[in-house]
């Protein structure tokens, strides 16, 4: 899933701009999804603007940014990987083992009213988060795709491979990792920033692979980003920590200046934005 953050509205499109994608049957490849990233910056009508690549949406983003070097102003990545499972440096039995045991948990219990196979995969996402939070995110895996389709999401991802295309990013970039990072591994964003021309590298405190509201690494993401793009670091309270009366009033006199919406934001279904577009959804539109 895609989502643009354009003025005052958080727009979100299929391969084809017409709305959310469905959930099963459709066509899964690196290449289409790099494609579903052109098509919606074209149907968005932008024609320069800061690409940011959230987890396994890091190694489109690359792509994107070295393909389309005129388009791309700044490149930012957070807790990204350009090699999949299958690519990294380690036993290859080993890792097909992993991975086929992700696979089973999925093909067993992804859809499923039983959380436990889910769970595998959300106290990776975010370890420290509450009962309630993994709960959430349980219920919006099931929710976000077939068990087919998480499978072949797996797979897919596991075979991506931008490391030779580092080289030819031309945008200014930041890469953001959080030290502890549970699901995609520290090495991994700094294997990012080595490859690409003149990259800044920032550590995140934490091991939440998901930023959560209130947890350090949630002020220092935001004011990393803020001054990354040449703006004053965010005051007061960030998305999702302002209680809703807090929220409808700075929202107004905030929303214009805020770097937030002048961010193309690319959003996997399975992978460490869905919070941060929740709240960030929250934050655009007052709490309501």
């Amino acid at each position: 899933m895609l989502g643009l953050a354009h003025g005052h509205r958080l727009l979100r499109y299929d391969a084809r701009g017409n709305g959310l994608s469905q959930r099963d049957n459709v066509g899964l490849s690196f290449e289409r999804w790099v494609s579903d990233l052109e098509t919606v910056v074209d149907a968005a009508g932008f024609d320069r603007f800061p690409l940011v690549g959230i987890s396994q949406a890091a190694s489109v983003s690359i792509a994107y940014a070295a393909r389309h070097p005129e388009r791309v102003s700044h490149l930012i990545i957070y807790c990204g990987y350009a090699r999949g499972l299958l690519q990294r440096d380690g036993d290859p039995d080993k890792l097909k083992h992993s991975l086929d045991l992700a696979c089973s948990l999925v093909r067993e219990g992804w859809g499923s009213d039983e959380e436990s196979h889910r769970q595998f995969f959300t106290s990776q996402f975010i370890p420290d988060g509450t009962v309630e939070q993994q709960h959430a995110l349980n219920e919006l895996a099931r929710v976000s795709a077939t068990p087919a389709m998480a499978e072949r999401f797996l797979i897919e991802n596991a075979n991506v491979n931008v490391v030779d295309l580092l080289g030819k990013v031309k945008a200014p970039t930041l890469v953001l990792h959080v030290r502890n990072d549970v699901r995609v591994p520290f090495a991994l964003g700094q294997e990012i920033a080595a490859g690409i021309p003149g990259a800044k590298f920032i550590t995140l405190d934490g091991r939440n692979h998901m930023l959560l509201p209130n947890e350090p690494a949630h002020r220092q993401f935001h004011n990393a980003v803020a001054t990354f793009l040449g703006q004053k670091p965010v005051r007061g309270a960030l998305p999702g920590t302002a209680t809703i009366t807090e929220r409808v009033e700075g929202a107004v006199g905030s929303v214009e200046r805020n770097w937030l919406i002048k961010v193309v934001v690319i959003f996997a279904a399975l992978t460490g934005c869905v919070l941060f577009f929740m709240e960030m959804w929250k934050l655009l539109h007052g709490g309501h």
